[in-house]
């Protein structure tokens, strides 16, 4: 069973999934959460809520609805864009509890967390080696594959 440690009078941190929580309720919720992933089934991304892979599937439309008023970027959720307006504000409302590193995306603060845990669940299925970032087990597996998708014009080298 999942335990939770009080990092002060509002917040919880479940020491499996490093999710913090600000009531009993939450906490239930990631309780369940950590039973069972709903895959999306284009691109295999993984989520806790049924609901969520649904809102998910909306970004591999070409469709971007939600504009930024600044830059003009495009977005296919409205959530999204309020989190971009981060990069022009320089606001970094998320802060860690444990080294005070301030963040402008919560799964940006999420990931950080992973470097004061040591979490790493992302695991390549060749070698076994692990990450504590999906981007990072990416790269990783090219050694596996030789994959060199990037090209120099000078020298036309890949690597």
């Amino acid at each position: 069973m999942e335990t939770y440690i009080q990092t002060n009078e509002t917040h919880l941190v479940s020491d499996l999934c490093v999710k913090t929580v600000d009531t009993d309720q939450n906490v239930e919720n990631v309780i369940d959460k950590n039973k069972k992933y709903f895959e999306c089934d284009i691109c295999g991304k993984k989520f806790l809520q049924k609901w969520l892979v649904k809102k998910h599937f909306h970004s591999h439309k070409k469709v971007k609805p939600y504009f930024c008023d600044v830059c003009g970027k495009g977005f296919s959720q409205q959530g999204h864009l309020a989190t971009h307006y981060h990069v022009h504000t320089g606001e970094k409302p998320y802060s860690c509890d444990v080294c005070h590193k301030n963040f402008s995306d919560k799964s940006h603060l999420n990931v950080h967390y992973r470097t004061h845990t040591n979490d790493k669940p992302y695991s390549c299925d060749v070698c076994h080696k692990d990450f504590s970032r999906k981007d990072s087990l990416n790269e990783h597996y090219r050694i596996h594959t030789k994959e060199k998708p990037y090209s120099c014009d000078v020298n036309i080298r890949f690597f």
